[in-house]
């Protein structure tokens, strides 16, 4: 927690760190076009005391996205004092409690504290609308009937075409993590001639290497560090491969208590609770 306090501080403060350089705000001001600030960075059991998935992107105009929306999301929200009607779309990767678990509970703050009026997307992989239903149907059953007082936007974002997101350009590309909650997505946001990339959860799988292609930044899952498994990256198996992600910034998210224990040993930045990434 510690850290968080530390990282939300940090970007009050007159300097932002980007990419090894350190820029005074309001200096080359055009350059910061999207400002990603990672709200929980752990896996699906918390491990080290991280909030679970959930990315805050505001772009230059104001506009505000979620990438992902995992269980504890709402406590990461409510932490770092964001105001949840100032979000506009939520894009989730795939359909596991610790990336999309917290959606139930943001649909219930908005009928019933924030009282949000202005209409919300929600996009992600192909059959989205049917397992958000099935989502808030779960955690709050015959919630999904209800009737919202704002318009709720379903987008399906698939590798066949760039879908708009936003005011972002979102591309998606298939990922290797457990098709039962997908299908499973990383996806490339452009938006004034930036790109933040973001791997989701996946193995090692080729798709990575276009994803990563000449971004500004990439955030990328690191479960473990050299343990392969099925479903997630281990450390070995990405440091192997690093020649081959040509993202300009490279930052470790997801990361399991191996992983957390061997950070240290990791040749990139590690993410926390409250890291800001300036794209």
């Amino acid at each position: 927690m510690r850290a968080y306090r530390q990282a939300i501080r940090f970007d009050r403060c007159s300097m932002v760190a980007q990419g090894g350089r350190t820029w005074h705000k309001g200096m080359a001001k055009a350059e910061q076009r999207m400002k990603v600030t990672v709200l929980g960075s752990g896996d699906a059991f918390g491990s080290g005391g991280r909030y679970s998935t959930c990315l805050h992107v505001a772009a230059s105009d104001g506009t505000v996205m979620l990438l992902d929306c995992g269980a504890t999301a709402m406590l990461a929200l409510q932490r770092a004092g964001i105001d949840r009607n100032t979000v506009s779309a939520i894009l989730l990767t795939h359909f596991h409690a610790d990336h999309v678990g917290g959606l139930p509970f943001f649909l219930l703050d908005a009928l019933f504290e924030s009282r949000r009026k202005a209409p919300l997307t929600i996009a992600g992989p192909r059959g989205v609308e049917d397992w958000i239903a099935r989502v808030t149907d779960t955690a709050f059953p015959g919630f999904g009937t209800n009737s919202f007082p704002f318009p709720i936007h379903y987008v399906e974002v698939t590798p066949e075409a760039v879908a708009e997101v936003a005011g972002h350009q979102v591309t998606a590309f298939p990922m290797d993590h457990d098709q039962r909650a997908g299908p499973c997505q990383g996806y490339r946001l452009a938006r004034d001639g930036r790109v933040f990339a973001y791997s989701g959860d996946t193995r090692w799988t080729e798709t990575l290497v276009p994803l990563a292609a000449g971004a500004d930044a990439l955030l990328i899952e690191c479960y473990t560090y050299d343990k392969p498994l099925k479903n997630h990256l281990d450390w070995m198996s990405l440091a192997a491969r690093l020649p081959d992600l040509t993202a300009r910034r490279i930052v470790l998210t997801h990361m399991g208590p191996q992983m957390l224990a061997n950070q240290d040993k990791a040749t990139l930045e590690c993410a926390f609770d409250g890291m800001v990434i300036e794209v």
